[in-house]
């Protein structure tokens, strides 16, 4: 095998992207990463899972780089030891979680360590904790206490549209204070300023020596766009939306389609043969 474009680093999404829809990483997906490994390139993870729900793709991965969990808010080591961890600031946090409400949507906190909630039979919850592999802590309210510890705040709905209006009025209102973005169509994922993917790209960048020009990033949602451009090589999920799609390098198939298998071999690999 040869490498395309001089990629190094191949950095991924997870939910849209390496996993199906049903959250499912396939025999395809895995051979992808052993086929990037044996060409000598590293592969790394990034999401809006806490690091707790991207345990279960450590040893089918084989993964020997840093997890970047929250949208980078906490990157750990596989074996889960924190290696950054960048907290909300309490006022912003208060803020936002205000705002959320305010907006008609449901409201999630998580710590480094706890996922936070109100109601256990809230919209998504079930789904969630089947997703990260552990359950959510139901609290009265959120207290300061809860704040401080804040890593990520979450606002949830199936009113697709309003989400995407929290999203534009937390950009607005937060400023530089904090960064918010749709990490699903349901889920505003509001993290500290330096928690986006693409810091996730300058930090892996650093942490690996490997110039931001030899990453290759992909993903399928608007947070992800910011880690697009970051790096060296971008690649859109096929089920990703056109403006996301029309910001990325290239773009692949979805994710019900192999499209991580796909472009590993269409984009970052290529055969000596061909």
């Amino acid at each position: 095998m040869t490498v395309q474009h001089g990629i190094r680093l191949f950095l991924a999404d997870v939910d849209g992207a390496l996993v199906t829809k049903d959250k499912v990483l396939t025999d395809a997906a895995k051979a992808a990463v052993r086929a990037l490994e044996d060409a000598g390139v590293a592969f790394a993870i990034t999401s809006g899972r806490p690091p707790r729900g991207m345990c279960m793709l450590i040893e089918p991965l084989a993964l020997k780089t840093a997890m970047a969990g929250f949208n980078g808010g906490v990157l750990v080591n596989p074996d889960l030891s924190v290696i950054e961890s960048h907290k909300l600031d309490p006022a912003a946090a208060e803020e936002t979680v205000k705002l959320i409400l305010d907006k008609g949507l449901d409201v999630w906190v998580y710590t480094e360590t706890e996922w936070l909630i109100r109601d256990k039979d809230a919209p998504h919850v079930a789904r969630e904790a089947w997703t990260v592999k552990f359950d959510a802590r139901v609290v009265p309210s959120f207290t300061d206490e809860h704040l401080a510890q804040a890593v990520k705040i979450v606002g949830i709905s199936d009113d697709f549209d309003l989400v995407a209006a929290c999203e534009k009025a937390a950009q607005e209102t937060l400023g530089e204070k904090a960064s918010a973005a749709r990490s699903q169509p349901y889920y505003l994922d509001v993290t500290h300023p330096k928690a986006n993917k693409g810091s996730v790209v300058e930090t892996l960048s650093r942490l690996m020596d490997i110039p931001s020009g030899q990453i290759a990033t992909m993903g399928d949602m608007p947070n992800d766009v910011l880690m697009f451009r970051k790096s060296g090589f971008s690649i859109a999920m096929g089920n990703a939306s056109d403006e996301v799609k029309a910001l990325a390098s290239a773009v692949t198939d979805s994710n019900e389609n192999e499209g991580f298998a796909n472009a590993v071999r269409k984009f970052i690999l290529q055969s000596a043969a061909a």
